[in-house]
């Protein structure tokens, strides 16, 4: 029966009325309970019985003087209904008059002979038709309030999704600063290791000069052979016109690497690219060119690129050290 009360509810009845109709008709179908809602006006409740005083009335026969019988007697008029003597109203129970009662609050209430009508055809119908208008008018009501709510998810969706793009944007471009400072700084640190390199050599040479007099140095000049000189040279002049060395490196798992150093960079710095990637363990490696073959001993990673050949391209190979 609850499902039932739920249903005319929802349809646009009062709880109150749904009970009524549903104690009245005793019947579990909607369509049955609804149509006598409708033919009983859901308007319609009962207030409690009005009370009638047995023993009054008795007592009154008792004290009123029998009435002369030769009067014509008048027959007593026959109850319909119950009539509210506020509004006027009609109704046929004690139940519709009491929630009628308890609704607008009125307490006066006669019996009359007329009778109430019941609704017509054309009537139910037309309370049906606002029933179902109100019904849709709900239903368009809550449909247009889901379509809000959706809409809203969705910009807060969109919106989450923007948030999360551009935090990890500014993300990335946080590692990717520190990546290049970092390189910045290893770069200013083979720079500043190959230069005390450089002022030792000088002082070594310095020393060696002032212990033997120069006569190293002079020997070692004219021991040199005449036609060497030249072709330094000339290697010499061919190597400043590159100002950079694009090399593709060749790792030992088949995977290649292409980068761009500065011709004057030494070939450290090559190696410690490769190290920073992390593709060969670092000093389990060694460098090798094919065309000419040459491999890279440890007195070759502080020449400069371009003195090695290695510029303006080459072509490394890493070798994992036996």
């Amino acid at each position: 029966m609850s499902n039932i009360i739920d249903t005319l509810i929802e349809m646009g009845f009062n709880k109150e009325k749904a009970e009524l109709a549903v104690s009245r008709t005793g019947s579990s179908d909607v369509q049955v309970v609804m149509d006598w809602l409708l033919s009983h006006d859901a308007d319609v409740d009962v207030p409690p019985q009005i009370p009638t005083n047995d023993n009054s009335s008795t007592k009154d026969s008792e004290d009123v003087p029998e009435e002369d019988s030769s009067k014509p007697e008048t027959p007593a008029p026959v109850v319909k209904s119950i009539q509210c003597d506020h509004c006027g109203k009609l109704f046929q129970t004690n139940e519709e008059v009491e929630f009628h009662a308890s609704k607008t609050g009125h307490e006066n209430f006669s019996e009359s002979s007329e009778e109430k009508k019941p609704l017509t055809d054309e009537e139910k119908k037309e309370k049906l038709a606002k029933i179902e208008a109100k019904l849709k008018q709900r239903r368009l009501e809550r449909e247009s309030k889901e379509k809000e709510e959706a809409l809203l998810r969705e910009k807060n969706r969109i919106k989450s999704g923007k948030e999360l793009l551009e935090a990890k944007r500014k993300h990335e471009e946080l590692e990717m600063k520190k990546f290049l400072e970092q390189k910045k700084r290893e770069k200013e640190e083979e720079r500043l290791a190959k230069q005390r390199i450089r002022e030792q050599i000088e002082q070594d040479k310095l020393a060696r000069k002032a212990k033997f007099g120069g006569v190293v140095e002079e020997s070692a000049t004219s021991s040199a052979p005449t036609p060497a000189a030249p072709a330094a040279a000339t290697v010499t002049k061919v190597q400043t016109n590159y100002s950079k060395a694009k090399l593709q490196i060749k790792l030992p798992d088949g995977t290649g690497l292409t980068e761009t150093f500065g011709a004057k960079e030494p070939l450290s710095a090559v190696r410690v690219f490769i190290e920073m990637k992390g593709k060969v363990k670092e000093g389990a490696f060694t460098l090798m060119t094919t065309f000419p073959k040459k491999i890279f001993v440890s007195d070759d990673y502080d020449k400069p690129l371009d003195s090695l050949g290695l510029a303006p391209t080459a072509v490394l190979i890493v070798q994992k050290s036996k």
